[in-house]
């Protein structure tokens, strides 16, 4: 999701939108310190392993050692994540799947605004917080179980990121991107830790901690709604409009910050309570609205066809108007497909083109029935994104009755399984006459 948003805003497309993960990763780690559950004992952690009081080599040191125990720990879950979930995104458009994840998330946004504390076993707890000690051994240490002493908070928001991680895999990223996206957020987790050993002084832990757990909660519940938009063309549809839309939501979610959705809490009376769920619910309504609209794009020319027999007519009519023919493969889960739809299809040097001399076919597998699937396999595009685009001299009417009977189509003149920005996209259509 973050990589979409951020390429949707980026002038310089997908280079800028991976800068920007990797950007809210370092952000995300940063935050997770400003939490009850990290920020106290920041300094404490510090002391224990020596990095106070000494030269600023020393404690840079020693700061490094720490930090790079938890950085060994998120990475090889990062690793191991991208490296089993290259299946994840195709289980995206089961509810069987998307569901429980749904309320994974949900359950951890609830533990954000205080419903209840995740909590290891106090034994087990007991025997982590006595791992390490001073020195560059006992502060890797101590640096290599802190993600499980502090998971109360980090525990949502690793969770969550690791499940952007799975979800990216099945979207090409590699096990470099999972691994690397979890270093990030690792070194933004070491920050104050390099701060506080290099001498620098904290605020005061406060009530303001709490508004951290906050953000981290609407977060969560955005990122589950995210997740379940794939069940609901309705859901992804609701209030758009390329004239307000956007606006819309950004005034709602801004009302429901200002109404307490971070500051105000759970914790106080019933007024408080039902004024913060209602802000809260105001500011998720906003941002999904505006995710809505930052990646709606109008069907213009485009014929979405569900089945062989709209298939072969769209194809038919394609060849008795001498023209070629675009086919995109896509599905609500994959963030390339939607970036490809919004940066790509819908460029002004590239649409008019496309509106003009090609039929557009668009053949959506977020659901994939076993129809469909055997036209990914006739087309050659079991994965996503796939767009295939032929000449008007195919002779579609010889091989429709190949179609029907599962055998693959004639390859086409050119195939895309990647992203691909405007510029490119139009050189390579002008080649396809």
């Amino acid at each position: 999701m973050t990589t979409l948003l951020a390429s949707l805003l980026a002038p310089d497309g997908l280079q800028a939108a991976t800068l920007g993960t990797y950007a809210w990763a370092f952000g995300q780690g940063v935050l997770v310190d400003l939490t009850p559950c990290v920020y106290p004992l920041i300094p404490i952690t510090v002391a224990v392993f020596g990095a106070q009081g000494v030269s600023r080599g020393r404690a840079l040191f020693l700061a490094s050692a720490y930090v790079l125990g938890m950085a060994s720990l998120y990475t090889t879950l990062g690793i191991v994540v991208a490296l089993t979930g290259g299946q994840f995104g195709a289980w995206l458009g089961e509810p069987v799947v998307v569901l429980p994840i749904v309320g994974l998330l949900l359950a951890l946004a609830a533990s954000m605004f205080g419903a209840f504390d995740l909590q290891l076993p106090s034994s087990l707890q007991t025997r982590l917080n006595s791992v390490g000690g001073a020195g560059p051994l006992g502060a890797f240490g101590m640096g290599l179980v802190s993600g499980f002493i502090s998971a109360p908070c980090t525990g949502p928001v690793l969770l969550s990121l690791l499940a952007y991680i799975a979800a990216s895999s099945a979207d090409g990223g590699g096990v470099f991107h999972g691994g690397s996206l979890l270093f990030t957020y690792a070194l933004g987790m070491g920050s104050l830790f390099f701060a506080v050993a290099l001498g620098a002084s904290l605020f005061r832990p406060g009530r303001w901690m709490e508004y951290v757990k906050s953000f981290f909660g609407i977060a969560l519940v955005v990122m589950a709604l995210w997740f379940v938009a794939p069940l609901s063309p309705a859901l992804r549809r609701f209030m758009t409009d390329p004239t307000w839309g956007l606006y819309l939501g950004v005034a709602l979610a801004l009302a429901g910050l200002l109404g307490g959705a971070i500051h105000r809490s759970f914790y106080g009376g019933l007024g408080e309570k039902l004024g913060k769920g209602v802000a809260v619910a105001l500011t998720v309504l906003g941002a999904q609205i505006a995710i809505n609209n930052m990646i709606y794009v109008p069907s213009g020319a485009w014929r979405t066809v569900e089945d062989s027999a709209g298939l072969e007519a769209a194809l038919r009519s394609a060849e008795e108007r001498h023209l070629p023919v675009v086919i995109d493969f896509g599905a609500t889960w994959c963030a390339p497909c939607l970036e490809m739809d919004k940066l790509t299809f819908h460029d002004p040097s590239v649409e008019p083109l496309l509106n003009a001399r090609f039929e557009l076919i668009k053949i959506d597998v977020t659901s994939a029935d076993d129809g469909k699937l055997a036209m990914q396999r006739a087309f050659h595009s079991k994965t996503l994104p796939s767009v295939v685009i032929y000449p008007s001299d195919t002779r579609w009417s010889d091989h429709l009755g190949k179609l029907r009977g599962g055998e693959a189509m004639p390859r086409p003149a050119v195939q895309l399984q990647e992203m691909t920005h405007a510029p490119k996209f139009k050189e390579l259509i002008a080649t396809v006459e």
